[in-house]
């Protein structure tokens, strides 16, 4: 009777840590609003749905609408360097990036912005580029830059990884499993 009343607590506290878990892998995408991208790298959270802006690049070599974030699409413009390296990338109006100013105008992929390299605060993995017009000067406040309608960052797609995602890969241990 003993062994059956400790089985049926383990169970129901095994029910309840399942349902906690699914509730803490939403939690930090409610409290920002919308689906959250991480850095592919280090799993530190970059960007909300909330924050995307399609801008729109004439010098794209092609278009194409996917389901990178959530359930909705978004257009994924592909870009190539003077390198030849090419980039799939989407656009928001800002993202949780570290910017390495001072900004550059040559060979912008957005005619009339000038971009500095932007990486991921905490690992420092390249992640995309920060744009700003042209006009601005090299280097400007970080409040600046965020508190303007004019700036944007377009990130790589290879190198996010949707938060919804990453959750189901954690492997459960086997002390959980039935």
């Amino acid at each position: 009777m003993l062994l059956l009343v400790q089985v049926s607590l383990l169970v129901s506290w095994l029910l309840c840590y399942s349902n906690a878990c699914e509730e803490g892998v939403h939690a930090s995408s409610s409290k920002r609003g919308g689906d959250i991208l991480l850095c592919r790298s280090c799993g530190y959270e970059i960007a909300s749905s909330l924050d995307l802006k399609f801008i729109a690049s004439k010098l794209a070599l092609a278009q194409r609408n996917d389901t990178v974030i959530g359930d909705q699409k978004v257009t994924l413009q592909l870009f190539e360097n003077p390198h030849g390296r090419r980039f799939q990338v989407i656009t928001l109006k800002q993202a949780a990036l570290h910017k390495h100013w001072p900004a550059d105008g040559h060979f912008s992929w957005f005619p009339g912005f000038s971009w500095t390299m932007s990486t991921c605060p905490r690992c420092h993995a390249h992640l995309g580029w920060s744009f700003q017009p042209s006009n601005w000067p090299g280097q400007v406040t970080e409040k600046h830059f965020e508190e303007s309608e004019e700036t944007f960052v377009a990130l790589i797609v290879d190198k996010l990884l949707q938060e919804n995602f990453a959750a189901t890969l954690l492997v459960v241990p086997r002390t959980f499993r039935s």
